[in-house]
């Protein structure tokens, strides 16, 4: 790698956080881009242009950045992370949990894995399964409200209602409106649950 190929490269990604700072996206992924031409190893570059890709919506486009700096960041576990997390909202369900779990091994304390996992298990019909990843995301991060909330519902939709309300009460000492939201949906059973509360009771 030349020299100038790096001064450019550098000065080409200062360019494009400015222009993200100045609210202009599409600006910034070209600039990324530019970087990109000048190095396709430039890893800093990429991550950022999958950003922007995401934000604006091209998820499937994202998707092939991240998978791209995977190859070369295997040890990255913010990577398999967004895979996942962009493999969740396509509902490709099997493939974030797979992306998850790989994130978790790489870190066992990136405790937003935990919760990407527990709710993709709750999507495949997995809530016990679900219930020890939340777990582990709230004993990693104890004041994610929407972790405790996640896990509250599972509880409930298990049919453990003690449980879910001690977490309801545990909620209402540090965030009072996902508290008040626990409470209500917390009187609802989801249809699509009621068949494992059939099975286990």
């Amino acid at each position: 790698m030349k020299l100038g190929a790096l001064i450019g490269g550098w000065w080409l990604r200062e360019l494009a956080s400015w222009q993200v700072l100045l609210k202009r996206p599409a600006l910034a992924e070209s600039t990324y881009r530019r970087a990109l031409a000048l190095n396709a190893d430039d890893h800093v570059a990429r991550g950022f242009v999958a950003n922007l890709l995401a934000q604006r919506g091209a998820k499937e486009e994202a998707l092939n950045e991240l998978q791209l700096l995977a190859r070369v960041r295997t040890t990255q576990a913010s990577i398999p992370f967004n895979i996942g997390f962009i493999q969740e909202s396509l509902g490709r369900l099997e493939e974030a949990e797979a992306s998850f779990r790989q994130a978790i091994t790489l870190d066992p304390k990136l405790d937003r894995a935990w919760y990407g996992l527990g709710l993709v298990l709750i999507s495949l019909g997995r809530p016990q399964e679900a219930l020890d990843a939340l777990k582990r995301n709230t004993e990693l991060q104890p004041m994610s409200p929407y972790g405790w909330y996640q896990l509250a519902m599972t509880h409930h939709h298990l049919g453990d209602a003690a449980e879910a309300r001690r977490i309801k009460k545990h909620l209402e000492g540090f965030e009072p409106k996902v508290a008040a939201q626990l409470k209500r949906d917390l009187e609802i059973v989801p249809p699509q649950f009621e068949s494992l509360r059939t099975q286990q009771g």
